[in-house]
């Protein structure tokens, strides 16, 4: 049997076994040593180097400021790269060290499609004492909050809404992240004929 073919059988195990009870549950779960070591530290170099390279610029506000960056909310460097299938949506993240986080939001406050967000986290020998950049998120109706640590080869999810807001608290060592989106079809549809309305 093709390796391919046990990886997703795996995949869709872990999906249905505890990824999506997880979801429901809590609105939020993750995994360790997810793709392993050394296909963990591929993903990295190739990060690291479009850093290096400058294929990264400062993130942008969404909403009524959309298309604005403005530092002290959100400190991120960016590079989203959008899929024409439009099942989902991928964005690198690096937050270069010098303090900066991202202030508390929620990735999908308007209907646009998006339902799961996903991180992969590729920050090796990460000490969140000493370097902060935990993810902070907040579910709603509960009496916490949940602090993920970015540490390498963790993949976590949570829902896109309302459900999760979240915050990344400022991080003081370089802290990379790629982010992949879920979209909801007919919610996406109903965005984007909102959207071309609009214009």
């Amino acid at each position: 049997m093709p390796l391919g073919h046990i990886m997703r059988l795996d995949l869709e195990r872990i999906a249905l076994e505890y990824v999506v009870p997880c979801l429901h549950d809590i609105g939020f779960c993750y995994l360790d040593n997810f793709l392993g070591e050394v296909v963990g530290d591929c993903v990295l170099e190739r990060v690291k180097r479009m850093h290096r390279d400058g294929e990264l610029a400062d993130g942008q506000l969404a909403g009524p400021s959309r298309g604005v960056a403005k530092r002290h909310l959100r400190g991120d460097q960016i590079k989203i790269n959008y899929f024409t299938i439009c099942i989902f949506q991928a964005m690198v993240a690096c937050y270069p060290g010098n303090g900066t986080g991202y202030v508390r939001h929620v990735d999908n406050p308007n209907g646009d499609g998006r339902c799961i967000t996903c991180i992969y986290y590729l920050n090796k020998n990460w000490d969140s004492k000493l370097h902060g950049g935990i993810l902070r998120i907040f579910p709603e109706g509960k009496s916490y909050v949940a602090d993920v640590e970015p540490i390498f080869d963790r993949l976590l999810f949570f829902w896109s809404d309302r459900r999760n807001p979240h915050e990344v608290q400022p991080s003081y060592a370089t802290r990379y992240a790629m982010t992949v989106w879920y979209f909801d079809a007919e919610e996406r549809a109903e965005a984007k004929k909102k959207f071309r309305n609009l214009t």
